[in-house]
Order: structure tokens, then sequence, then C-alpha cells
């Protein structure tokens, strides 16, 4: 049998310790073994990669912990914008969703574009349009309200500052959460979902909704899932750029990876970190800030749950 793989992340970025409590830092654990031994029973079951990273990030954007989903971070207008992305390395087909309001997942929207869709990506009024004829339930403000998020909206709602997810600082951290996995038949998928940037203006949108910015997946090199500072991530198109350093320089996933975050994001001035799996299940998770939550399991049963460094 092919070895086979999973990898989930919940963000990069400055994670101050002396503001993690050891009862926070369980629970960021907790949730995210949560969503790493579902997603891994999928795949240990004979599953797809698509429908574990699906599985996985759903559970991610369930809980409030993460900036994606129910977690969601407030625009300048006191709202929620979300942003998602899949992707299926077999086929090379993908779907987006960007800039949508009350869908309790909206990884689940972007599969469904991917699937029911001629289309690869959608927003706004037309994405909840889709969303609309598929009969999506609309869940109300109160779901998507956090008493943690909305403290961080009001400290600079009505000024031109943003914020990444946890300070003011440009170092914070990046709020996303991702999936990336192999099967047993050697397919690799990838999934991102975000909730954006804190007290954002004028419909911006990051990395993670974009094709090869922030989600690739390619059975031939890898599949790639990023967290960190989006407008970087976008011009150094940085998910497809470990695919192609894989592909015409013969790197590693390994290799490639690092030399894309440790490297190449930084000469651009951007920071953060990517999940990365290739078909042979090899996982690579490389960042250059002080952490990313993250873990990985694999069928040799190597399993590692970690946010420092």
């Amino acid at each position: 049998m092919k070895k086979f793989s999973i990898a989930i992340h919940g963000g990069a970025g400055t994670l101050v310790k002396g503001m993690m409590t050891q009862e926070l830092e369980a629970k960021y654990k907790s949730d995210l073994k949560a969503a790493l031994d579902q997603g891994y029973a999928i795949l240990n079951e004979g599953g797809t990669a698509l429908d574990a990273v699906e599985v996985a990030v759903k559970i991610l954007e369930d809980s409030p912990l993460f900036n994606a989903g129910k977690g969601s971070v407030f625009t300048a207008t006191e709202s929620h914008e979300m942003d998602a992305s899949i992707m299926d390395g077999k086929t090379l087909n993908a779907g987006a969703v960007s800039l949508i309001t009350g869908i309790k997942n909206p990884v689940s929207l972007a599969r469904d574009v991917m699937e029911q869709s001629d289309h690869v990506f959608l927003a706004g009024e037309g994405a909840m349009k889709f969303a609309n004829e598929l009969n999506y339930t609309l869940e109300d403000d109160t779901y998507f309200y956090d008493e943690f998020r909305h403290k961080q909206w009001l400290e600079i709602k009505d000024t031109d500052q943003f914020q990444l997810d946890h300070s003011t600082k440009k170092d914070s951290k990046f709020g996303t959460v991702g999936a990336v996995a192999c099967d047993q038949n050697g397919n690799i998928a990838a999934a991102t979902s975000t909730g954006g940037m804190t007290n954002k203006k004028w419909g911006r949108v990051g990395d993670s909704p974009m094709i090869g910015a922030g989600n690739y997946a390619n059975n031939k090199t890898c599949a790639i899932s990023c967290t960190g500072s989006g407008e970087f991530f976008i011009r150094g198109v940085v998910a497809y750029d470990v695919a192609c350093l894989m592909e015409h320089k013969n790197m590693s996933l390994h290799e490639a990876s690092e030399e894309v975050i440790n490297k190449r994001i930084l000469e651009i001035g951007g920071d953060g970190g990517l999940i990365a799996v290739d078909a042979k299940g090899n996982i690579a998770m490389p960042f250059n800030t002080e952490g990313m939550y993250r873990a990985s399991k694999t069928s040799k049963g190597e399993e590692a749950i970690s946010i420092y460094k």
C-alpha cells in the first residue's frame, strides 16, 4: 500500500507566548487534532484526498479559534467576508469563492463551484446567488460573533488600520486554515479558507481563494495551502512557485518549500508559511514566522501537532 498522509494549518505569524495560556494552547491543539483525525480517518478508510481536505477544513471553520468560518474577523463595516478554495491534484479541477457572507462552511461552497458549475471562481453577490440556488442555509450574524474578534475590531474601527489577526503589527498571526492530503491512490488535494483581515475595506481579497497563490494541487508535483501576508503571497504566486521548482528544477518537496518560504517570499518583504504534500505522501511545513498552528499524520504512524518552532 502506498504511503498516505495529511497536514493541516490554522495560521502563521508572531504568536506571542505570553498571550498564549496553557489552557488556550490546549484548546488550539485539541481543535487541530480533531480536524487532523477526521481527515486522516477518511484516508485510512480508502477515501479521497479531496474528501479528506474538505472535512478537515470544515472542522477548523467550525472552531471560533481560527479566522475562517465561525471565527472570521470583522470587516470595516462590522460584517464578515469569507474566502475559500479547493483543488484536485488528479484532474486540476478547482473551485473558489470570495467575499461571501453567512455561509457556515465556505470550503464546501468552493467545492460546489468546482463540481456543480462550469467555473472556477465566484465572488460576492454572484457567489451568494449560486449558494442560494443550491439551497445553502445562511447563518445569521450571531453565529459568527466572537467577543475577542469584536474587541479586535473595536480597537481600530473608523481608522485606516487593518489587522492580520492577533495584533496591529504587520507580523501578527495570519488567520487562515488549510489542509493538504495524499490518499492511498497517490492522488493529492489542497483546501484553504479564511475570514480575511480585521477592518478590511473595499472588498479586499487575499491569496487564500486564488489558485496558484494561496492554494494549488497537481499530482505531478505537490498540493499546497498557504498562510501569510496575502498581498505578498499573491505577488510571489507562492503555491505554484513551489510546484514549478519541483517540476522544472527537479527539487524535492522539502527543498522547493524551503526555497520559497525562507528565501523568495522574504526577498519581496512577505512572511508566513505553508503546508505541502506530494504524491508519495511526503510532507513539508516551513514557515518564517515565530509560529504556525500545524499538524500532520502519516500512514507510517508519524503524528505531530505544533504551534511554535
